[in-house]
């Protein structure tokens, strides 16, 4: 819970300090008094409402027991093992397999999967996927991870609104005026470097709490074999979600984007798959 408030106070600074660059680089005080009033409410709606708008996103619909039978009852004995409340149940339909968890607290969780996951995964591999998922619930580190969802995207907005403005909207005066004229430098480094660094934040938590939630989920099913073959079966398989977004990609088990190559691999908000696999089996066999 430190670490959430820890965010979205950091947030909040970030959010008022480019408020105030703009609205120097503007010569309109306003908008800074609208950059404190959206960051407030951002950090309320991230907190209360976050878990909804990433289930959204993702275009998931709730999933009933007697369509998905064997789902229901795999996460509703783990959450008994595991000594955490029964979550919601969400289902993708898209033929990529992956699967997310997400909610504020273990009371108010969410897991969803998509139906290609349900397709290609057999029992044991589909309780390693579930085992992993309620370890983020476990570990509480879903909240942080919701809440980044809402924030980075409404940084990388703003950062766009701003240069979008700017470039079409340059005024005479910037130019002839050298405190304009910085000023408006730096509101441009500003909006161009914040989204840059909500998305570093985001690689950060996104694949440290990856290999956590295996480790987890491998001791929770005390069978980290289950879920390495998952992992293997889900990586063979390149086609992107088709509602893959860069601000819901780290929630993800796996990348909802595919494979990535080269330098873009340095951005993936996952570790890579066969290093999480080498870690599972070198677990199982100590």
């Amino acid at each position: 819970m430190r670490k959430t408030w820890a965010l979205m106070t950091v947030f909040l600074l970030v959010v008022i300090g480019i408020g105030w660059i703009f609205s120097q680089a503007w010569g309109n005080p306003s908008i800074l008094y609208l950059a404190v009033i959206f960051a407030v409410l951002m950090n309320f709606f991230s907190y209360w409402y976050s878990d909804k708008i990433v289930v959204k996103l993702a275009g998931a619909r709730p999933a009933s027991r007697e369509e998905f039978f064997d789902l229901y009852t795999i996460i509703e004995n783990l959450s008994i093992t595991a000594g955490l409340p029964m979550p919601k149940i969400y289902v993708i339909d898209d033929l990529s397999p992956n699967a997310f968890a997400t909610g504020r607290d273990a009371k108010h969780a969410v897991v969803a999967v998509t139906t290609g996951l349900l397709q290609i995964l057999n029992k044991i591999e589909l309780e390693g996927v579930i085992a992993h998922e309620l370890s983020h619930i476990g570990n509480r580190d879903i909240l942080v991870s919701t809440v980044v969802v809402v924030l980075v995207g409404f940084v990388a907005i703003l950062s766009d609104i701003f240069l979008r403005s700017r470039l079409y909207n340059f005024r005479s005066n910037d130019r002839d005026n050298k405190t304009g004229g910085l000023l408006l430098v730096l509101a441009l480094v500003a909006a161009i470097l914040a989204p840059i660094g909500a998305t570093l934040l985001q690689l950060a938590i996104s694949r440290k709490r990856e290999f956590l939630a295996d480790a987890s989920g491998a001791l929770l099913t005390r069978y980290p074999e289950g879920l390495a073959s998952a992992l293997k079966k889900i990586g063979e398989v390149s086609a992107p979600l088709r509602r893959a977004s860069s601000a819901t990609a780290h929630l993800y088990i796996a990348n909802p984007f595919g494979h990535r190559v080269g330098l873009t691999r340095l951005f993936m908000t996952h570790p890579p798959i066969e290093e999480r696999i080498k870690a599972l089996m070198d677990s199982s066999s100590l």
